[in-house]
């Protein structure tokens, strides 16, 4: 018999909630936007009310604290989103269901996604690249969500400059770190465009697809994944797979051996539904 199982991928901007079965199939989903927490949880409650959910995924925006042992397991931690700075989102939801959770990063439940039915099936290491609003990293380790004592926080790395670029990048606690410089807010600041409002050919998207393949390069040397597949709504940009593919080749001259690039730096399989629906496969791993 089916599991009837709840789904949070919870972002900075909005909250899709899902309930589904333990195959990732969405039965009923809700979105709104992410606001305060108080209007956005007791939206959460108004959800799952309507149904007898037995176990649910969380994916949330971050940094979280994900360390069981932790006085603030279970929180949104120092968040640039003010109203949910130290806010104990896991605890909230404890409180109102007597049920097993999975609590980890919105990025990880869309790495789950993409590892059991998307770009991921059939591999065991899997590191899953999402560039949008910001750009955020999570990996597969042998078919497990990989954490040291936090999450990855892979968006942040340091970036080496492109020639001539000398844009200051819109991080607020790094500059010019990966998100600063090529996550969607920098992509607008550069150009005074927002992404889907540029030519495929801008001058901004070859800069854009250096960096990636930067990032791609410490990825592989750091992960040593089977394939890195990205996410997000910067990476609808469909020109940018192979002249990201054309940069890491000169990046890496031949240091180690990867996969044929067409199958190693790939899109999102499952879209936009790939962190509810990784949500949904989380919470299955948790049933009693």
């Amino acid at each position: 018999m089916a599991h009837l199982l709840g789904g949070i991928e919870a972002g900075g901007t909005k909250f899709v909630c899902a309930v589904g079965d333990e195959d990732g199939n969405v039965q009923a989903r809700v979105k709104f936007p992410t606001t305060t927490p108080e209007e956005t949880i007791a939206q959460v409650f108004a959800f799952f009310d309507q149904y007898q959910i037995e176990a649910l995924g969380i994916g949330s925006f971050g940094p979280i604290d994900i360390d069981p042992d932790s006085a603030t397991y279970g929180y949104i931690t120092d968040t640039p989103k003010l109203a949910w700075k130290n806010y104990n989102f896991l605890g909230a939801l404890r409180d109102h269901y007597q049920i097993p959770f999975v609590w980890t990063t919105d990025v990880n439940v869309a790495a789950y996604g993409e590892y059991k039915k998307g770009a991921g099936v059939g591999k065991k290491n899997i590191l899953y690249v999402t560039v949008g609003t910001g750009v955020g990293v999570g990996y597969i380790s042998h078919g497990e969500l990989y954490s040291g004592r936090s999450h990855p926080e892979g968006g942040h790395i340091l970036m080496h400059r492109a020639a001539g670029d000398d844009f200051a990048g819109v991080c607020p606690y790094h500059g010019d770190c990966l998100e600063g410089i090529a996550a969607g807010p920098a992509v607008e600041k550069r150009t005074g465009k927002k992404g889907y409002e540029l030519t495929p050919t801008d001058d901004c998207w070859q800069k854009e697809a250096y960096y990636l393949a930067q990032a791609c390069m410490t990825y592989t040397l750091t992960f040593s994944p089977d394939i890195i597949i990205f996410g997000g709504g910067v990476m609808k940009q469909s020109q940018l797979f192979p002249m990201i593919r054309t940069e890491f080749l000169k990046l890496m001259n031949d240091y180690v051996r990867v996969p044929d690039l067409d199958q190693y730096i790939v899109h999102v399989q499952l879209g936009d539904d790939a962190g509810i629906t990784g949500s949904l496969l989380a919470a299955a791993t948790v049933l009693a």
